[in-house]
């Protein structure tokens, strides 16, 4: 794989339009919220890497359905609806009330209701959508590039993913800190999680309902955004086991494991080597936690004629 497959973007040369993104993001994460049924730890709110960008995925609504996409290649907020409807308008630099506005206006047009809380989550100072004046930065170029950043980790943790037959989550972008991310469960509970700012606490018990291994990607953290992998609950020990690549480390400030971006894209294969930190955190999690790990995984190549029906963890 090619390491200009994995494009840089040093976080200070974005962090305006990062910060509008994240906004904009929040809206349309709290719209999908606002009608998609409950599902365990909040999974019904997220979106999804696609092709051309960020996508709340087909969203219920009465006896239908609609999507809204971010679309980071023609530089379009796109909402779409079954009954052949669709609305849009351009992604420039404008204020985060004008956004929310646009996308009120769009909703309207079609005949969507989006009774949503009109403030962000996970951030602070906390300004409701319709008077934030202070984030209204888009360089269309650094988002294109921070979608191909996601593009890639989300094509890594998908095969991540393939490896674990137990519970595990789908590869979605959580808009609340903004970070790809993928879970495995063991299937035992866990403790009730501490609050977060700007979350009530029953959002993060929820989230945090059951004993996990979590990996993703986010847009800090280093000088062009870092992975990380946490446990929770940490097992005894889990910081000082040994993951890999060289760079990784566990960070005492962030309680998890941390691989700066720019080390994975200027590695030999920046696919293995976030496999490798994937894996390795994984198994720090997995090991001191006692998983039973004969049942959680099993090889994703196991019908193809090449690997056995069952393959037993190192």
């Amino acid at each position: 794989m090619a390491t200009t497959s994995w494009p840089s973007l040093r976080v200070s040369d974005w962090t305006a339009t990062r910060d509008t993104l994240h906004m904009w993001t929040q809206i349309v994460g709290k719209i999908r919220m606002a009608h998609a049924p409950m599902v365990n730890h909040w999974w019904q709110v997220t979106l999804y890497v696609d092709p051309r960008g960020l996508t709340t995925s087909a969203v219920p609504y009465r006896t239908g359905a609609f999507e809204i996409a971010f679309d980071f290649v023609g530089h379009r907020l796109e909402v779409r609806s079954s009954d052949g409807g669709e609305r849009g308008f351009p992604l420039r630099p404008m204020p985060v009330a004008e956004f929310y506005a646009q996308v009120l206006h769009a909703l309207d047009a079609l005949g969507i209701e989006a009774p949503i809380r009109p403030y962000p989550n996970e951030v602070e100072p906390a300004i409701p959508f319709a008077e934030d004046h202070d984030h209204a930065s888009y360089d269309g170029d650094a988002a294109a590039l921070f979608w191909r950043q996601l593009l890639q980790a989300h094509r890594v943790m998908g095969e991540f993913r393939s490896h674990f037959v137990g519970k595990v989550s789908p590869v979605h972008f959580f808009w609340g800190a903004m970070d790809l991310a993928c879970t495995r469960f063991s299937g035992r509970k866990a403790p009730p999680h501490p609050v977060v700012p700007q979350l009530r606490d029953w959002v993060m018990v929820e989230g945090y309902s059951r004993e996990l291994s979590s990996c993703g990607f986010w847009p800090g953290g280093g000088e062009e955004g870092a992975f990380y992998a946490y446990a929770y609950p940490a097992p005894d020990g889990f910081a000082d086991h040994p993951v890999g690549p060289e760079g990784a480390h566990f960070s005492s400030e962030f309680q998890q494991f941390l691989i700066p971006y720019e080390a994975v894209r200027s590695a030999p294969d920046p696919d293995d080597a976030v496999a490798e930190f994937f894996r390795t955190t994984y198994e720090a999690a997995a090991v001191l936690g006692k998983w039973d790990r004969s049942v959680l995984e099993d090889d994703p190549r196991r019908w193809d004629g090449t690997a056995t029906p069952r393959w037993t963890p190192r």
